[in-house]
C-alpha cells in the first residue's frame, strides 16, 4: 500500500509527497521513495516518524492498529489531518480515534476503495427491501499475509446491513460454522472468511431466498483503488480544521 500510494501521489499535480514513512530499521531507509515505484521523487523514505508527519498538510496510515494510534497522537499534537485506512482497530481504539478527531479532522474508513463505498450504499438498499425472506451471508477472501479476520470491510458491510434491518451486528453476527449447527437462525447475518495466494480482496453478499438468490459483489484486482481513495480523502480533509469522517462523506453518499 506504501507503494501505491506513493505512486498515487506522484500522479495527481495537485498534491506533493513531502514525507514517506517506514518502520526503524527497515532496508528502505534512506532510498528515494520515488525508487521504489520508478518514478522521479528525491524525498527519502524515513524512520523518523515524527519528523516525517510535522512536513506534512496531511498523513496517509496503512499499518496496523498499535502504529495508528502512535501516529494519531503525533497528528494531533502538530494538527495535521488524517485518513486512517489500517483495519483491526477494537472499540477503544476507536473511540481514541473519534476523540482525536475533536481538534483534528480525520477520515477513517475499513476500505477506501470508492467502488467499495458504492457497495456499502447497495447493500443499504438491498438489505432494506429484502429483509423479509433472505437469509444474508457475507464471504471474503484475501491474501495469505492478512492478519485479522474477517476482514475490516466484510465487517462494515455488516453493519451497514445491521443498521438497515435494525439489527445490532454484535448480536445476530455468526462467524463461521461447524458441526451440528442446527436450522439457520433467520435473524442471524454470516461470515465465511477464505485466506490464501495473493488475492487482493474479494467480498460478496448473498440474500438467499426460496428460488432465487441476489449477490452484491466486489472485486478487488491491485490495491492501486484504495490509494486513489485514500488521497481523494486527503483532498476532501484540505482547509477543514476538525471532524470525524468516512468515505460515504468523502463521496457524498449521505
Amino acid at each position: 500500500m506504501g507503494r501505491m500510494i506513493i505512486e498515487s501521489v506522484l500522479k495527481d499535480n495537485a498534491a506533493e509527497l513531502v514525507a514517506a514513512i517506514d518502520l526503524p530499521g527497515s532496508p528502505l531507509i534512506g532510498k528515494a521513495a520515488g525508487e521504489l515505484v520508478g518514478m522521479s521523487c528525491s524525498v527519502p523514505v524515513t524512520g523518523d516518524v515524527e519528523a516525517g508527519i510535522a512536513k506534512a498538510d496531511c498523513l496517509i496510515d496503512f499499518t496496523r492498529p498499535e502504529g495508528t494510534l502512535v501516529h494519531l497522537e503525533i497528528c494531533r499534537r502538530n494538527k495535521v489531518a488524517m485518513v486512517i485506512g489500517t483495519t483491526g482497530l477494537s472499540d477503544e481504539a476507536k473511540q481514541t480515534v473519534a476523540e482525536a478527531a475533536k481538534d483534528i479532522p480525520v477520515v477513517f474508513a475499513p476500505n477506501m476503495s470508492v467502488g467499495v463505498n458504492v457497495v456499502f450504499k447497495l447493500l443499504d438498499m438491498a438489505s432494506r427491501i429484502l429483509s423479509q425472506g433472505y437469509d444474508i451471508e457475507i464471504v471474503e477472501a484475501h491474501h495469505k499475509l492478512k492478519v485479522d479476520a474477517p476482514s475490516g470491510t466484510a465487517l462494515r458491510m455488516g453493519e451497514v446491513i445491521a443498521d438497515a434491518l435494525g439489527r445490532d451486528l454484535k448480536k445476530c453476527a455468526v462467524y463461521g460454522r461447524e458441526g451440528v449447527t442446527g436450522e439457520r437462525d433467520p435473524s442471524t447475518i454470516g461470515f465465511a472468511t477464505v485466506r490464501g495466494g495473493d488475492i487482493v480482496g474479494d467480498h460478496t453478499v448473498m440474500y438467499c431466498g426460496i428460488g432465487e438468490r441476489v449477490e452484491i459483489s466486489h472485486k478487488a484486482g491491485s490495491r492501486m483503488p484504495y490509494a486513489l481513495g485514500a488521497l481523494r480523502a486527503a483532498r476532501f480533509l484540505a482547509g477543514k480544521q476538525q471532524g470525524l469522517f468516512d468515505m460515504q462523506d468523502v463521496l457524498g453518499l449521505r
